[in-house]
């Protein structure tokens, strides 16, 4: 398999699904060394990350507060990054705007299931807490698959 020297998470805005999941694998004992970030598809303005989504991580012994929003650009999309993205409507918006990223996945499609990580926009605390524990669960997949094909 590849050897990605940074993981990219993706979702709309890299306020609360992408800065979580980032949050997670970082905590993880990763395969290799790699750089492991967040980006949104829309990024106005910087923006720390959703309370909610700092209080869940906080309740798990982890943290984002400094984190910053950081909009996707071309120079994020290389050979060295894979890039997992939390709906498949945000892949196919990638695929539009970079039709050469080489590495773009639904975080999901990444272990061969489908499904979205669903948006978390005006949904209560116990939602962004699911959300958490969908992540934790596909982010150990991901680890395992990496892993895996390291050791083929």
């Amino acid at each position: 398999m590849k050897h990605y020297s940074r993981i990219l998470f993706v979702d709309a805005d890299d306020t609360a699904r992408a800065p979580m999941a980032k949050a997670i694998l970082q905590s993880k004992e990763l395969p290799w060394p790699m750089e492991i970030g967040s980006r949104g598809l829309v990024v106005l303005f910087p923006q720390p990350v959703n309370q909610k989504v700092e209080a869940v991580l906080a309740r798990n012994g982890l943290s984002a507060k400094d984190h910053t929003t950081t909009p996707l650009t071309a120079e994020d999309i290389n050979d060295e990054t894979l890039l997992l993205v939390m709906e498949d409507s945000q892949r196919e918006k990638i695929r539009e705007d970079f039709p050469d990223a080489p590495h773009l996945q639904t975080i999901a499609g990444f272990l061969r299931l489908a499904g979205d990580i669903p948006a978390l926009y005006g949904e209560p605390l116990t939602e962004y807490g699911k959300c958490y524990e969908a992540l934790e669960f596909l982010i150990e997949g991901v680890l395992a698959r990496l892993k895996e094909e390291e050791e083929q």
